[in-house]
């Protein structure tokens, strides 16, 4: 199925599920913002990355307008609801200032393995405890998703566009494994190179086995 709708680009990833709040100041998107609102329709939020928009976006509903300032700049609050791809862009539309898109929506495989998710939530919190943060979720383990935690694993802007790209839950599943893999052994070398930097200077007891 291929749909219209207004675009909203800009230089982050956006998942389905995910609430954003976004101020609104540019006299395009207040347009955009009020018609969508009032009309409750979704807009579409493609990436950008390096200058150039990417074919694959999350359309999104706006949950509020939590505030209009006296210049008519807005802060909304907004959720993610489903991953499309963009078939053209629609440049100029008559008596707007925004843009649009012909977009279509391809079927998003939501559910992966379940024991795969239990093992990344405990690489995740590892993780986290290497970095000496502490995040909570809003769900409970059974309930969370990778779109959950994406944000949250230390994936550069290309990283989460390219996850951004995959319609089958394992196989998001598997691209933020193989990320923590890599990134997770860093870290733990990192947090050793800084305990023998702050050892240096010290005195150390240290011994030498006999050697022949």
């Amino acid at each position: 199925m291929t749909n219209f709708i207004p675009i909203f680009p800009l230089n982050i990833v956006v998942f389905p599920g995910e609430q954003l709040n976004l101020h609104i100041f540019e006299p395009k998107y207040k347009q955009l913002i009020k018609e969508c609102f009032l009309q409750k329709k979704m807009f579409g939020i493609p990436t950008v990355l390096k200058g150039n928009m990417g074919e694959t976006g999350t359309a999104v509903e706006i949950l509020s307008i939590e505030k209009e300032h006296e210049n008519g700049e807005m802060d909304i609050k907004t959720l993610g609801i489903k991953l499309f791809k963009v078939l053209e862009i629609i440049k100029e539309i008559p008596d707007k200032l925004y843009s649009g898109a012909i977009v279509t929506y391809p079927e998003n495989i939501e559910r992966g393995i379940e024991k795969k998710m239990k093992m990344i939530l405990e690489e995740v919190r590892h993780f986290h405890d290497l970095l000496e943060v502490n995040k909570e979720y809003k769900k409970t383990d059974d309930m969370l998703c990778t779109y959950d935690i994406a944000h949250h694993v230390g994936m550069s802007l290309e990283q989460e566009y390219e996850f951004a790209t995959l319609l089958r839950e394992d196989q998001r599943q598997e691209y933020i494994q193989r990320h923590l893999k890599k990134i997770i052994p860093t870290i733990e070398e990192l947090k050793n190179l800084k305990k023998r930097i702050q050892m240096n200077g010290h005195f150390r007891k240290l011994s030498i086995e006999d050697i022949d």
